[in-house]
């Protein structure tokens, strides 16, 4: 069983995360968080294996969520999969810099959002197509 944080700022995308992964075969949701201070209280708390960050939230965002996460776990570090609207470049590298595992945008299918949890919760790394074709060139750039 995959043991998953949602955390979004906005209730309804908040719930609807939450009842499709609940819906998912070998997935769970231990928590739901609507801030990044919310955020970090709970994967304390509850331990999870993998986290499904907003990157904007109001008071501390995504990144920094991840960020204290990632450093206050050092025993279980869960994964974090950032869920966005927003296909900023600055965003995918600030997240890259803290340890993100992933990053998608809100509007992946459903299918692809679970298959993506169950790829980053096994130890792999997973990005937006968009995403993975602009951090190729800006890569391909400097060489």
């Amino acid at each position: 069983m995959i043991n998953v944080l949602v955390v979004d700022d906005q209730v309804l995308v908040r719930a609807g995360l939450a009842a499709l992964i609940r819906a998912a075969p070998g997935l769970d949701v231990v928590g739901e968080a609507a801030t990044g201070e919310e955020a970090v209280g709970l994967a304390t708390a509850t331990g999870p294996d993998l986290i499904l960050m907003d990157i904007r939230m109001p008071g501390m965002n995504g990144v920094t969520a991840t960020e204290h996460i990632l450093s206050a776990t050092p025993d279980h570090r869960p994964r974090v999969l950032i869920l966005t609207t927003f296909d900023l470049d600055e965003y995918v590298y600030h997240a890259l810099r803290v340890g993100a595992s992933g990053f998608l945008l809100k509007d992946t299918p459903p299918e692809r959002l679970i298959a993506a949890i169950h790829t980053i919760a096994s130890g792999d790394m997973l990005f937006a197509p968009t995403v993975t074709r602009r951090l190729v060139e800006a890569y391909t750039r400097h060489f």
